[in-house]
């Protein structure tokens, strides 16, 4: 019964294993997937940050304002390609520009003001610009979001990997145990005297 019951345990725990490692395996298929097709739209926006320089004396309003030196400027000069850069070129330099462009307010307030202003020229090219803006931040932001991904089901494979390679040697280990010869005990009947039944008094 101990052998069947280990023979079974190892069975089902090279199953499990099984299906974890392909798991993994295609977890990290998808995960890379996702992350070189990110960078490969990245790369093709051909988007680079400003260059060092531009961060030496940041002013508010200018292209480089004070508050893009934590973020911004650890990628200054270099070339968009990561989802990291792209949240921080999204959240932390265009959405900036957009607020100073626009007064705060977003595309849909501003194209409501310039319909009723139809003749506000510069109101238009308000409009037109924060819309350029909003469509490369909600782009760039996507990106982000699917490199995230990337990184999640990375971590996913590497747990799977994890539990299938500890799953695995388990599997193996009951496997041994079930192999091992059952000791059983033989019984050995006494050989000494067999004492004497008292006789039944009448």
């Amino acid at each position: 019964m101990r052998r069947n019951s280990s023979h079974l345990t190892a069975i089902v725990g090279l199953a499990v294993a099984v299906i974890l490692l392909a798991a993994g395996g295609l977890l990290t298929w998808g995960s890379a997937y996702v992350h070189n097709t990110v960078q490969g739209q990245l790369a093709a926006q051909q988007i680079f940050f400003p260059a060092k320089a531009a961060f030496a004396h940041p002013v508010a309003g200018t292209e480089i304002t004070p508050s893009m030196i934590p973020s911004v400027s650890q990628y200054a000069g270099e070339q968009m390609l990561t989802g990291q850069q792209a949240e921080a070129y999204a959240d932390h330099f265009i959405a900036v520009h957009l607020t100073e462009i626009g007064g705060g307010k977003t595309y849909s307030q501003l194209s409501t003001e310039a319909i009723a202003q139809p003749k506000n020229v510069a109101l238009a090219g308000q409009v037109a610009t924060v819309f350029k803006g909003e469509s490369l931040r909600s782009m760039l932001l996507n990106a982000y979001g699917w490199w995230k991904v990337s990184q999640i089901t990375y971590i996913a494979a590497l747990v799977a990997f994890g539990l299938g390679g500890l799953t695995l040697i388990g599997s193996v280990f009951a496997l041994a145990l079930g192999r091992r010869p059952e000791i059983t005990h033989e019984v050995i009947p006494a050989t000494g005297p067999t004492p004497s039944t008292p006789a039944k008094t009448a």
